[in-house]
């Protein structure tokens, strides 16, 4: 059995509200809604951990002013291969662009894939906004669904603010 890693957390506002970032000495792990989780401030940090932690909320905080911004961080999340794949092909799309849980699967999968499989791989991001999970749209546009804080309005507001196509109310599944 694996000894669990120590992590580190930092909570920083956003326009979504509090975010709560997770991080070892050597990654980010896990972005949080709300700082849930966070440890007390008096917990000593390591200098990696809070080099870390600092450069992610540097980074967040331009890309909620900008939009555009996009993330330059270490990233370690935890999951199997194939959400990896996933979260991989997600930190590849640009920002103010979208893909479908279709392209998603054809792009990780050998054709057996279905994008359910991606929509639940999305869902179980443990790092939102860095990992870009509301770029992931159902097929003809539809927002499809989004596991964050908030929802599907959490995803609209994210697109919107990064000058993407922003689906409609309509609600459909993958």
């Amino acid at each position: 059995m694996t000894k669990p890693r120590a992590t580190y957390s930092l909570t920083l506002p956003s326009p979504l509200g509090s975010l709560t970032v997770f991080a070892t000495t050597q990654a980010i792990v896990k972005l949080d809604w709300g700082g849930r989780g966070a440890k007390p401030a008096d917990i000593d940090t390591p200098p990696e951990a809070q080099a870390l932690l600092d450069e992610a909320a540097r980074q967040l905080a331009a890309y909620f002013t900008d939009g555009k911004t996009g993330f330059d961080l270490p990233l370690d999340p935890a999951g199997t291969d194939f959400q990896r794949a996933v979260w991989d092909f997600m930190r590849a799309i640009p920002a103010g662009r979208t893909r479908s849980y279709g392209e998603a699967a054809t792009a990780v999968g050998t054709g057996t894939v279905d994008s359910r499989a991606v929509g639940s791989a999305c869902g179980a991001n443990p790092i939102p906004v860095i990992i870009p999970c509301h770029r992931i749209l159902a097929a003809g546009g539809d927002a499809g669904g989004y596991s964050g804080k908030g929802g599907l309005e959490t995803k609209r507001w994210l697109l919107r603010h990064e000058g993407a196509y922003v689906p409609s109310e309509q609600v459909s599944l993958f």
